[in-house]
């Protein structure tokens, strides 16, 4: 497994907790408002992929200095100006592989927004599972101020607030503060900017306290029931939780609740020693 130095690049920086349940990732670009290049992209995706390959839990996506992310690197953009239709859509793969990753991912991701979360950061902070964000947060998608849809930033955030809300905010491009952001639906929690460490670090525990196999196989059910049909979803539901009924995780969580003790979570099958 890699280690967090081997995680780490020039763009982006991360920690993983001396018992391995929780990995933190900042994408230090702060003189670029934190925007998402190709090395940050590839420095995500790592993270995640090592989420998934250990007994992480929780993942925490930041950004440095006081502002999550400003969208894509518009300078990185530009350079395809030219170039052909071939060279945007290998721009913009990284963005798609970025976005599906979050959600496949077996930890919790966890969006930990400060300052500006802009475009495609929004897009990001859609795709994670949780977003705390501090009450001076802003948020917005103003692609369509230089001609570009959000597209691929739409596709979370269409899934996460509501539809007539997320219209006005893709096509207007305006900037709305965390409260506003919070009333439709897009946020989890709005917290003070003097409590954000430690109200961030309150919630990271707690969702790192289940077993990493039921966080797993629940994260996995919810995404795809919500693509179901009604009676579909309930089927689905029930062989999933028989699943994770027969686990060795269930298993121990039934005897620690009958003899009044902690739990000693197993971990993911084949993935955790």
């Amino acid at each position: 497994m890699a280690t967090s130095e081997e995680l780490s690049n020039e763009d982006l920086d991360v920690e993983v907790a001396a018992d391995d349940l929780v990995v933190r990732a900042t994408i230090d670009r702060a003189e670029d408002r934190n925007a998402l290049n190709e090395n940050v992209i590839e420095g995500l995706l790592g993270v995640l992929e090592y989420a998934d390959d250990g007994p992480a839990r929780v993942v925490v996506i930041r950004g440095a200095e006081g502002t999550f992310c400003a969208g894509g690197d518009i300078k990185s953009m530009a350079s395809a100006v030219g170039q052909g239709s071939q060279a945007y859509r290998e721009g913009f793969a990284g963005m798609k592989d970025l976005i599906e990753t979050a959600v496949d991912t077996a930890a919790l991701t966890v969006a930990a927004v400060e300052g500006y979360c802009l475009a495609g950061g929004m897009g990001l902070a859609a795709a994670c599972d949780v977003i705390v964000a501090s009450e001076e947060a802003t948020f917005g998608t103003p692609e369509v101020d230089i001609g570009i849809f959000p597209a691929q930033a739409l596709v979370p955030i269409m899934r996460t607030v509501n539809e007539k809300q997320a219209l006005k905010l893709l096509f207007t491009g305006e900037h709305i503060d965390a409260r506003e952001a919070h009333d439709i639906g897009f946020t989890t929690d709005l917290v003070p900017p003097e409590e954000f460490d430690a109200e961030l670090d309150s919630l990271v525990d707690d969702l790192a306290g289940p077993s990493s196999f039921m966080i797993e196989i629940g994260k996995e059910s919810f995404y795809n029931q919500r693509e179901m049909g009604f009676s579909e979803a309930l089927d689905y539901m029930r062989e999933m939780v028989t699943m994770l009924a027969m686990s060795d995780d269930a298993e121990e969580g039934f005897n620690s609740f009958l003899t009044d003790s902690e739990p000693d979570w197993k971990g993911r099958p084949d993935t955790d020693d």
